[in-house]
């Protein structure tokens, strides 16, 4: 697909590797395994998908789905979409096919993107997604399967179609639909409009100070918006991006050593994992930052991190997929708050409110509410969530005179803000553990056990008592190298760091790694509920 060499700044999503190319062809923009794609090899076949999307006659605003691992393929089609006027559904490659295929039906998806080993996996589901019309292989099948109403297609045949004029797009338009994982319920689709990515990449890369001669890692999945954050600020700042599909944690430290990587992005049980590792010597010289999201990092995995990394600036983040990213610490700022989230973002403000719309006072409890460009458009076809979570911003928070009404994310997080202005998590209102009287959040818990140094990973919950109201119950692994847990001790340190009313009535040893949810999260819920249910 040809398209308009402008000089304005990005609007479009398809516009941030599109800048690049202009502007510096042969930079690296991917390395995957032992492939290079350069920014100009990039665009070429994000305009060759692109016109052969447009080929298939698609309305403006369908969906695009792609079920990959992280490979060149998955970035093209996600840029090829939104330059062909189509929305990209990026679906984790961990899920399975009865999850892949409420996905599909759920938001309609015209178009699959998928390997042949992926297609096999999802032949019984596929009967039952009616609006899908085309699925495009990107390996060869030997030989091609035959679906009934659905047109086959190569990657490459795509590739090599006729180049015609792009639509005609605006940047609220929908970009993306990103599913939200959760152990209950069904996923929801978060609705990503090019204005929110594009003013997200531009916002993170500005705090982040990414640039031309950086290598980001995305060991994040694509699926996620954190992940798929790792190409959108790369390509505003005319970086290159490393494509990891790991296994083991090693494997990461692997690549950090092997492709000189400058930042990385990841969440807290990753970070976990990492800090007790022996990091490549060395890589304190060439790894300039690492970003945390997802979750308070625990203080003890901080300390030990920035032990092996002293030159790294560690970035702490919070965010949520339905406004992107909301808030960062500064590095400057770590030593003096390590448990703060920091201050909003770049072009975005963050409230705290009480319940009935008025602003909490210093350190009084709230829920952070997130407003600005970032915010996204809602749930995908779920009016009823998309009301809880998507609210009218209480008139006092904005001037007077305005009278269109202005949508915010009421988060559902419980936080507080100091005197000076920054914020501090305290739990999600669905997580929150009430016992003798006292609210207390799993992650208070949890950052004790961490700072023992006698546990690996672990998690916190509230279990019904019948005098204390809820007991904590916590499930933990055993410390890199030891396969058990001195629970004598551990309780004997909990007991020097905790009130009563916080101390576990209760550890269970797991062997470890933790389950973790599609995004790499560790599952809460899902071990809260496995718990439960082996009780007598």
């Amino acid at each position: 697909m040809t398209a308009t060499r402008l000089h304005h700044d990005s609007v479009f999503l398809h516009e941030l590797p599109l800048r690049q190319a202009d502007r510096r062809p042969d930079q690296v923009a991917l390395k995957y395994a032992d492939q290079r794609l350069s920014y100009a090899g990039l665009q070429a076949s994000i305009d060759g998908l692109a016109a052969g999307l447009a080929a298939l006659e698609l309305q403006r605003g369908e969906r695009l789905a792609i079920y990959l691992e992280k490979r060149p393929e998955t970035v093209i089609a996600s840029f090829g979409a939104t330059a062909a006027g189509l929305a990209f559904v990026p679906i984790n490659p961990l899920l399975k096919s009865e999850q892949v295929g409420f996905i599909l039906r759920d938001c309609e998806v015209k178009v699959l993107v998928t390997t042949p080993g992926r297609l096999a996996l999802l032949q019984a589901t596929l009967g039952s997604c009616p609006a899908l019309r085309h699925i495009v292989l990107t390996d060869e099948p030997e030989p091609m399967v035959a679906l009934t109403g659905v047109n086959l297609l190569r990657w490459g045949q795509l590739l090599d179609a006729q180049p015609v004029s792009g639509p005609r797009l605006i940047d609220s338009d929908i970009a993306a639909i990103l599913y939200t994982s959760g152990s209950t319920g069904r996923p929801k689709g978060v609705v990503l409009s090019h204005r929110n990515l594009v003013a997200g990449a531009k916002s993170v890369a500005a705090y982040l100070q990414n640039r031309p001669d950086d290598i980001l890692l995305a060991a994040l999945p694509l699926s996620f918006d954190a992940g798929f954050s790792q190409l959108t600020t790369a390509f505003h700042s005319g970086a290159s991006v490393v494509l990891l599909n790991y296994l083991l944690p090693r494997d990461v430290l692997n690549a950090i050593e092997r492709e000189q990587v400058t930042g990385l992005t990841g969440v807290p049980p990753l970070y976990i994992q990492l800090a007790q590792l022996r990091w490549p010597v060395g890589a304190h010289q060439h790894l300039r930052y690492f970003a945390n999201t997802g979750g308070r990092m625990p203080r003890e995995t901080l300390s030990l991190l920035r032990q092996q990394l002293p030159a790294a600036k560690p970035y702490l983040m919070y965010g949520l997929t339905e406004a992107f990213r909301s808030t960062y610490l500064p590095p400057e700022e770590v030593d003096r708050r390590p448990d703060s989230i920091g201050k909003a973002i770049p072009n975005a403000e963050i409230l705290v409110l009480r319940e009935d719309g008025s602003a909490c006072a210093v350190d009084e409890p709230g829920e952070l509410v997130h407003r600005g460009p970032l915010v996204a458009s809602g749930y995908w076809n779920d009016a009823e969530k998309t009301a809880e979570r998507f609210k009218l911003l209480p008139q006092a928070a904005r001037p007077g005179g305005l009278q269109l009404p202005e949508y915010a994310v009421f988060s559902g997080d419980t936080v507080r803000r100091d005197s000076e202005g920054f914020l501090y998590f305290i739990g999600r209102r669905d997580e929150m553990m009430k016992t003798s009287g006292y609210r207390v959040s799993p992650t208070e818990v949890e950052e004790v056990l961490y700072a023992t140094r006698l546990v690996g990973e672990c998690v916190a919950f509230g279990v019904d008592h019948p005098t204390l109201g809820q007991a904590i119950q916590v499930i933990a692994t055993a410390p890199v190298g030891e396969s058990s847990i001195d629970l004598e001790a551990l309780q004997s340190q909990c007991r020097q760091l905790m009130p009563t009313y916080m101390l576990p009535a209760g550890v269970e040893l797991q062997q470890g790694p933790l389950p973790r949810n599609p995004n790499g999260k560790i599952d809460r819920k899902l071990l809260a509920a496995d718990w439960l249910e082996r009780q007598p």
